[in-house]
């Protein structure tokens, strides 16, 4: 289904005659859908943890997830870990536009409004969110989400990454691209073992890898696990230029979903603010 039809239907209605909800009023008014939307709104996941999570038959999860991608809501890749799985994501962004646009279609004055910037943790009341990324290597996706978030939260966040087996350097389109599309430069960091981070506090581990979401050990400290399944953009393209564009694809696709972070982590800190 195209994005238009996610817009509110402007085709001329009868006289008398109640134009249909928009698209995205009835596929997020169906309680599953809804369950699914707001689970795939926390993280990346695959079926059978749909599944689980929604305590629902599988064939059903399956017909609902189906809808919602033909809805243009949910896409789908594979696991670079499991080639037989994939992992279901939520576009936010096209869910923001077809929300806005349904609101529009019952009064313009609903419209979206921008999320609250992050305050900075008091000094005596409170501490800084704390946020780990994670991914195998931790020479591409982990140090670009690193730098992105530490950018865009002035460092009101305190934030590393690490990888479960780190290589020896930064990949070189690592930091191009971060030069390159955001003026940001990480040239003199080196990558780090997760091993490194033991007994540190952290509030959100987001793994962006599927490898490693399935060897990232659990901590005592209990954070919020997230996972963004974005593949690895070292290994595509057999050229200089098809891999610098699978960097570019991949730092913009991080950056959109930091962007998506940021309300979130401006709610926690606000509430321990408050505490």
């Amino acid at each position: 289904m195209h994005q238009a039809y996610l817009m509110y239907d402007r085709c001329m209605v009868p006289s008398g005659v109640a134009a249909a909800p928009p698209v995205f009023v009835r596929l997020a008014a169906h309680p599953l859908r809804w369950r699914l939307l707001t689970e795939l709104a926390h993280s990346d996941y695959r079926v059978r943890e749909l599944v689980t999570r929604v305590d629902q038959p599988q064939n059903l999860v399956s017909y609902h997830l189906r809808l919602l991608r033909d809805g243009g809501l949910v896409t789908a890749t594979r696991s670079s870990f499991d080639g037989r799985d994939s992992y279901y994501h939520l576009d936010l962004d096209r869910c923001a536009e077809a929300l806005t646009d349904s609101g529009a279609g019952l009064h313009p004055a609903l419209r979206r409004h921008a999320a609250p910037p992050i305050p900075p943790a008091g000094q005596q009341r409170s501490r800084h969110i704390a946020v780990l990324f994670v991914c195998t290597g931790n020479s591409a996706r982990s140090p670009i989400a690193e730098a992105l978030l530490r950018h865009h939260t002035a460092e009101h966040v305190s934030v590393a990454s690490a990888g479960s087996r780190p290589k020896p350097r930064l990949h070189p389109n690592t930091i191009r691209v971060l030069r390159d599309a955001f003026d940001i430069d990480i040239a003199n960091q080196q990558p780090r073992h997760l091993d490194t981070l033991i007994g540190r506090r952290f509030d959100y581990v987001i793994t962006l890898c599927d490898k490693a979401r399935e060897v990232c050990p659990e901590s005592a400290h209990h954070p919020q696990r997230i996972h963004w399944s974005i593949p690895d953009p070292a290994t595509a393209g057999e050229t200089d230029q098809a891999r610098y564009a699978a960097f570019q694809r991949t730092a913009a696709d991080i950056d959109t979903r930091i962007g998506h972070l940021l309300p979130v982590l401006a709610t926690t800190q606000a509430r321990r603010f408050d505490s």
